[in-house]
């Protein structure tokens, strides 16, 4: 538990005590006296504030910092020895982020809106996550009222705005200063209710360490506003640095705030999850985020299973995803959007001087909003007037018209089974800059490549990580005269991540087929013979990862064998009616996340980009909507943007069921949209997909 490790005797059977290096101990204390402290964990909220969807214009009762209030509240009644505490990617990630941020910058006087509603509930301390930084540093610098001492960004003279708690972040460091950027750590001494042995009750203080971590890849995803400021420590580096201090200090926990998932293989200074790694560094809790996953298992009636990437650990990893231990470490992880709450319930003793956790004692769970009669928790009535204005002026916002119509519902209900009405303009938008950028550089280099083909790859960002409510749909609006078309919120709906910046890649014929490779993986390895039911799609965790290509007049094309294991299911991949040779150039137009490495695409990590634009993705989709609006033709249609399948199954039959989870209610759009795959709508599961059965056969 304690970065010196002392194994008592007479607690063998309870936990293991540790030295805090504390001189000064206090003497009222009986021995056996016990405390039981609930550490809360919210993660990746992502601005949902409100249980809203400015995507939709609809309310979402599955979401919303408004409802992780009402459980918060509860689990505080429950227990008053707690401390609430954020593991990150708080200020990105909808339309109100983006207005505050982009569209009309809040300034220094005043305070982002989901911080108001943190501010309100008394936040204890909080990490930073790899969205952090997707504004730049400037503007985070601004809106945690924190100077980082970076040469060239500048906080704003005088106290912004800013949460009210402490930010802390263990493994970043300014290039210049060699200094982390925000304090690397911070205690929290707490006063809390105890008993003592005979029973009677007692106040003790007991110091809270907390430290927080994000991915080392923030300077490949981030690179256009990190290269050269900021450098990333391996979590594991980080802890074993600062977990002796805080031990030194006095801490008598130590809380690890991991923005990253579980991943139990070799340990890496740059491994995108290493949350796994720090569990035998010294620390007592392990509060992870990112992956936007539940862990441990759901306790609510009919919760879900876990998500099957949990499935793929090896038994010797030790992650007990039924009590929430990683290693031995009480370890939670609630969601994302604010739709969970992470409760871990540690009971110590007083033992030998030292506060010992009493690990037979120790409780983890993520808390839903689902109640005992199937609804959801009501929202606390406190927060939405804390950012009435904000959520107003982003429904305005978003409402704003772009001048264009479409014919068609663009969703992605079935992107995983060949639709590709989300995915299609996206593309065309990203081919027609890159083309058009080629053509008119001064470059001689890139003036050189105008004769190699261009296709485009995008993924299917909203179908379905974050919940049956997380899928694109774009319905399909009226001419540009009428008062129903295209507006400001539907880019967003289509290309999610509005940081993203257009990059290109030139690329071989072999590189092709490995990336396509990657993103089948997506895929679970189909046994025809098998009669159980089977989930094409087991989890949708990284869904990100998922891109669809293509080429002008669907010159691309390419099929994908689900039979088949990993790596050996792209068959068929042609370019204008003739296989692709190993040899063959591309270019291919895709973001600066893909580009530079996000996903582990082999031979894709930012070597082979030719273009780094200064423009965002789901700009270009914005401008190119714009552009049809001012060449008068002003009407997205299904022939033009939205029916090009560059990619089908291989045809398989099956003798048991094959099965997609989406949301309910859609089977008549599959079929309206020439889906013929998708041939029945089933029982919902236990986190509210339907089942649609999947006929490979056609």
């Amino acid at each position: 538990m304690k970065t010196n490790w002392i194994m008592m005797a007479a607690l063998a059977s309870v936990g293991l005590a540790g030295c805090n290096g504390n001189s000064n101990k206090p003497a009222n204390i009986a021995e056996g006296t016990t405390v039981t402290v609930a550490l809360l964990e919210t993660t990746d909220i992502h601005s949902n504030v409100l249980s809203y969807n400015y995507y939709a214009l609809a309310e979402d009762t599955s979401l919303g910092l408004e409802r992780t209030s009402t459980l918060i509240q509860a689990a505080r009644a429950e227990n008053p020895n707690n401390v609430l505490l954020d593991d990150g990617d708080v200020i990105q990630g909808t339309l109100l982020a983006d207005l505050q941020a982009v569209a009309a910058p809040v300034p220094c006087t005043a305070t982002l809106a989901v911080h108001k509603a943190m501010n309100a509930l008394k936040y204890d301390a909080g990490g930073m996550g790899n969205h952090e930084f997707n504004y730049g540093l400037g503007y985070l610098s601004q809106i945690t009222n924190t100077d980082f001492g970076i040469p060239g960004v500048s906080k704003p003279a005088g106290n912004c705005g800013a949460p009210t708690i402490p930010s802390v972040l263990s493994n970043v460091v300014g290039v210049a200063s060699g200094k982390p950027i925000f304090n690397p750590y911070v205690l929290l001494p707490r006063d809390f209710a105890a008993v003592a042995p005979d029973g009677s009750k007692l106040n003790v203080k007991i110091n809270i360490g907390v430290m927080s971590f994000v991915p080392p890849q923030i300077l490949e995803w981030d690179q256009k506003v990190l290269a050269g400021k900021v450098s990333v420590t391996g979590v594991q580096e980080a802890a074993k640095q600062y977990v002796p201090e805080l031990r030194a200090k006095g801490a008598d926990l130590v809380v690890a705030l991991s923005h990253g998932g579980l991943d139990p293989s070799a340990y890496s200074p740059k491994m995108e999850n290493g949350s796994y790694h720090l569990a035998g560094t010294g620390i007592d809790a392990l509060m992870i985020g990112h992956s936007h996953l539940i862990f441990p298992k759901g306790r609510e009636a009919g919760a879900a299973a876990l998500d099957a990437s949990f499935a793929a650990f090896p038994a010797s990893a030790k992650i007990d995803g039924d009590k929430g231990f990683v290693n031995g470490v009480p370890t939670v992880m609630a969601q994302s959007w604010g739709r969970r709450l992470g409760i871990i319930s540690l009971t110590m003793v007083y033992q030998g001087g030292n506060w010992v956790v009493q690990q037979n004692k120790t409780t983890v769970e993520s808390r839903g909003f689902k109640q005992a009669d199937g609804s959801n928790v009501k929202a606390d009535p406190a927060i939405a007037p804390l950012v009435a204005s904000e959520h107003d002026a982003t429904i305005a916002y978003a409402r704003k018209p772009l001048g264009v119509s479409t014919d068609f519902e663009m969703s992605a209900y079935f992107a995983l089974v060949g639709d590709v009405s989300a995915i299609e303009l996206v593309n065309q938008a990203q081919l027609d800059y890159v083309k058009n950028f080629i053509a008119t550089s001064t470059d001689a280099t890139l003036a050189s490549y105008k004769n190699i083909p261009v296709i485009s790859c995008s993924s299917p960002f909203k179908a379905g990580r974050n919940g049956p409510s997380d899928f694109t749909d774009v319905a399909a609006g009226a001419t540009p005269a009428a008062p129903v078309g295209l507006q400001v919120r539907n880019p967003g709906d289509l290309y999610l991540y509005s940081n993203n910046n257009l990059q290109a890649v030139k690329i071989k014929g072999s590189d092709l087929k490995a990336w396509l490779e990657t993103s089948a993986r997506q895929f679970a390895q189909i046994d025809p013979a098998l009669s159980t039911e089977q989930d094409l799609v087991p989890t949708y965790s990284v869904i990100y990862n998922y891109d669809v290509f293509y080429a002008e007049n669907n010159a691309l094309t390419y099929q994908i064998d689900v039979t088949k294991p990993v790596g050996k299911r792209i068959v068929n991949l042609r370019y204008k009616g003739a296989a692709v040779g190993d040899g063959d150039d591309f270019i291919v137009a895709t973001n600066d996340y893909r580009a530079g490495g996000g996903g582990a695409v082999p031979g894709i990590d930012g070597s082979k980009t030719i273009i780094k634009s200064p423009d965002a993705n789901q700009a270009v989709v914005s401008n190119y909507l714009l552009a049809l609006a001012g060449k008068g033709a002003g009407k997205v249609t299904l022939l033009d943007n939205g029916s090009a399948r560059s990619w089908s199954f291989v045809k398989t039959a099956t003798a048991g069921p094959v099965i997609l989870r989406s949301a309910p209610g859609h089977l008549a759009l599959a079929k309206s949209s020439g889906i013929a795959n998708v041939v029945a709508e089933g029982a919902l599961d236990a986190s509210g997909f339907a089942k649609y059965s999947i006929d490979l056969s056609k």
